[in-house]
């Protein structure tokens, strides 16, 4: 990719116009896309090591870092994601270009070389670089850290203590450790131009659109996200305080108020969400993102398998079959209980080591899940396997062709253009393995009685990463899908090492995490490929916005989880209290499931839901069927669309999202890009992007002024409209003789 100054920029179907006569065509990327989105030039004398950069890149690291660690543990937790920090820092980077001074002068160390805090214009590849540096402390825009996810349930939910370093420790080591080696996997994935990335030409499209000189008359950009941002801004403060019942408004419930089985239909946020509407952007784009910035196909693939899973599946697995005994639990829920219907009560058998208390589990009895909870774990393993199967069956001999010509073919245009910039050295890379490795050793060995993973343990996590990260990264690159290892790394430690419950999330995340930070580093070094950033300067900012968003999210999680009384426990909090931490129930949920009982007493012989293990198989023989129906009938254009993976996959944020969130997601999507798209396709084209980065970060602002200027002074108002979505019964199982506080008795 190419920087363009504002009156530089040709527009996309012109830019092969750019490329020089005499250029060899075969040097050329071979990849369409690639040829219509990515420019063949480059303009290497363009300043990108600027103040400005520095300056807009520590700023929006801080405060995105910030933001979503503080939103992480709110029932809708927004996560304000690149796009936002693309659109909002453009009309800065240029306002300081038009008021900071020019003058040259030296600083000590560099000699002669003059420097200045304004080199000129403001130019993309600083542009590309403030991105970059903001969105580095999260894999693929994920947020929160995930080891953050581990000092939430030591704290909140067990109960139990870790000290700020070892915390510090491990959310700095998870985060850093895939980028040792795939540092040295960038030949291999980065440098070829068959390895093309698909996800990142978005990027470079929102970067070229933002870069493009404006030769009409309408409202610019810079304008409309102002206006945005302040109507998104105002209007937050009715649902997120003075009237948060708008978040959820499930009429079904109010209507038959008395009903266990319409509130389970009807509620959005604990049954069905049938007719649940929402008048709250958080609601919206929590937990998917911002509906705006997915393509139609995509919200369309989704909407496909959430309605058969929830529409259809549910509903006869809950009252037809009563799979599991369904009906003695909530239809809707991520906690966990026992056979007759109560909330299981996994204080009581955890030990003073921390480790499960066999005893007090056999006098509890089995762990026992809601039908959706089951399911989503069997869906879960269908996914993954469904993932390897359809893309070796669909996309096998196309990666291994690519991969090929990628390791004979020529150099394409692009690369060649990137050897005029100094490389890393391989020492950097395994320099930082070896340190990373050596602090995380040095945390399991000295540091054990808090985080429970032996040594052995990192290892062999670290292994699995470095072993999946090359195949995954050749995936994603060129199908832009990419399996995830959580599932396979909790369930594989969760056989050879049960029992511990801090162990196994530890495990997890140095498994899974180390190689989902890789891929995330490999696709950002692409990006600046096609953008001709210097590789020194992407390594520099990647490392150091890890760095300072890791101290920054475990600052965030360290204030809000010793200042908030009850934080995470749903059942203790006020009505309507947005700290009720959804994602980290489920990943608490995870180590009970997976660590403390372990998978032979949930999903083996001594458990409940072996019959999961199933959808396995069934996960990866579906693809290979649908392959075979294509190849016998090759003229019916429609086999092919049937992706599995997406299908199974659809529900995966299922919980901690909720109906409420899928339905609000799939309506704004359909009506910004599709109709939007399709009947005001100029509007969309200009203000789309720009509308949808306003609206998170109006939310984002707001919400955090009403914490420190009413939250923080308890001060609060109490109504009718603030008391939550008013379906009390949702929650209420329906079989018979089970006896719930706050439900109905069924004889």
């Amino acid at each position: 990719m190419n920087t363009f100054d504002t009156e530089k920029v040709a527009p996309i179907s012109n830019q092969n116009e750019k490329v020089e006569e005499e250029e060899d065509e075969d040097e050329l990327s071979p990849i369409e896309e690639v040829r219509l989105t990515v420019t063949n030039t480059d303009d290497h004398t363009q300043p990108v090591w600027t103040f400005r950069m520095w300056f807009l890149g520590l700023i929006s690291c801080s405060i995105l870092s910030f933001l979503n660690q503080f939103f992480a543990y709110r029932t809708e937790p927004l996560i304000i994601t690149l796009i936002s920090v693309q659109v909002a820092t453009l009309p800065i980077g240029h306002f300081m270009a038009a008021v900071l001074p020019s003058t040259k002068f030296t600083l000590p160390g560099f000699g002669s070389k003059m420097v200045s805090f304004n080199p000129g214009p403001f130019n993309m590849k600083e542009h590309v670089l403030i991105t970059i540096f903001a969105n580095a402390g999260s894999a693929f825009g994920s947020g929160s850290p995930y080891a953050v996810g581990i000092v939430n349930i030591i704290k909140a939910f067990y109960g139990r203590s870790i000290s700020f370093h070892a915390a510090w420790l491990l959310i700095i080591t998870t985060q850093v450790l895939g980028y040792g080696w795939a540092g040295l996997l960038r030949k291999y994935v980065v440098e070829p131009a068959h390895m093309w990335w698909p996800s990142t030409l978005v990027q470079v499209s929102l970067f070229r659109a933002l870069h493009e000189k404006d030769n009409d008359h309408r409202m610019p950009r810079a304008k409309f996200f102002c206006i945005a941002l302040v109507c998104s801004f105002s209007w937050y403060v009715i649902p997120g305080y003075l009237f948060t019942t708008l978040t959820s408004i499930s009429w079904v419930c109010w209507v038959f108020s008395k009903s266990v089985t319409a509130q389970q239909i009807g509620s959005g946020m604990k049954g069905l969400g049938v007719g649940a509407i929402t008048l709250d952007w958080s609601a919206v784009a929590s937990f998917l993102f911002s509906p705006l910035i997915s393509p139609f196909f995509a919200i369309v693939n989704v909407f496909m398998g959430y309605a058969l899973i929830v529409y259809t599946v549910i509903p006869i697995a809950y009252w037809v079959l009563d799979v599991y005994n369904a009906k003695r639990f909530p239809i809707f829920s991520s906690h966990l209980f026992t056979a007759e219907g109560q909330k299981y009560n996994i204080s009581a058998i955890v030990n003073d080591k921390f480790e499960l208390d066999e005893a007090k589990y056999r006098e509890q009895g089995r762990i026992h899940l809601s039908v959706f909870f089951a399911l989503t774990y069997g869906f879960g393993f269908a996914t993954i396997a469904s993932t390897l199967s359809h893309v070796a069956c669909f996309y096998g001999r196309e990666i291994m062709e690519r991969y090929r010509a990628s390791s004979k073919g020529k150099e394409d245009i692009h690369t060649r253009l990137m050897k005029r910039y100094k490389d890393i050295p391989s020492w950097w890379f395994y320099a930082l393995l070896a340190v990373t490795l050596a602090v995380s050793l040095v945390l399991c060995i000295f540091l054990n009685d808090q985080i429970q993973m032996p040594w052995w343990g990192l290892l062999f996590a670290a292994s699995l990463a470095f072993v999946f990260t090359l195949p995954i990264s050749i995936i994603t690159a060129t199908t832009n899908q990419t399996p995830g290892l959580n599932i396979i790394t909790e369930y594989v430690f969760g056989l050879i090492y049960p029992g511990r419950p801090i162990a196994n999330v530890c495990f997890k995340t140095y498994g899974y995490i180390s190689m989902a930070q890789a891929v995330s580093f490999l696709s950002d070094f692409k990006l600046g490929h096609y953008m001709k950033i210097p590789p020194r300067s992407m390594f520099l900012v990647q490392f150091i916005g890890t760095m300072l968003a890791g101290t920054i999210n475990i600052g965030v999680a360290w204030w809000l989880l010793n200042s908030i009384e009850n934080i995470c426990h749903d059942d203790l909090l006020p009505e309507g209290s947005p700290w009720t931490c959804p994602g980290d129930r489920v990943f608490f949920d995870a180590s009970v499931i997976w660590g403390l009982v372990g998978p032979k007493r949930i999903f083996g012989s001594q458990g409940n839901y072996s019959v999961m293990n199933w959808f396995f198989l069934g996960g990866a023989v579906g693809p290979i069927i649908v392959w075979l129906f294509h190849k016998a009938f090759p003229k019916q254009s429609w086999i092919p669309l049937i992706n599995l993976p997406v299908l199974l996959g659809a529900t995966g944020m299922m919980p901690p999202a909720t109906p409420l969130n899928y339905n609000a997601w799939i309506f704004f999507g359909t009506v910004f890009n599709f109709f939007v798209f399709r009947y005001r396709k100029s509007w969309w084209q200009r203000y789309n992007y720009v509308l949808s980065a306003a609206l998170d970060t109006g939310v984002a602002f707001m919400t955090v002024l009403l914490y420190f200027s009413l939250s923080l002074e308890n001060r609060s108002i109490t109504w009718w409209g603030t008391d939550g979505e008013h379906c009390p019964l949702a929650s209420c199982p329906t079989a018979k003789g089970i006896s719930v506080p706050g439900c109905p008795t069924n004889l």
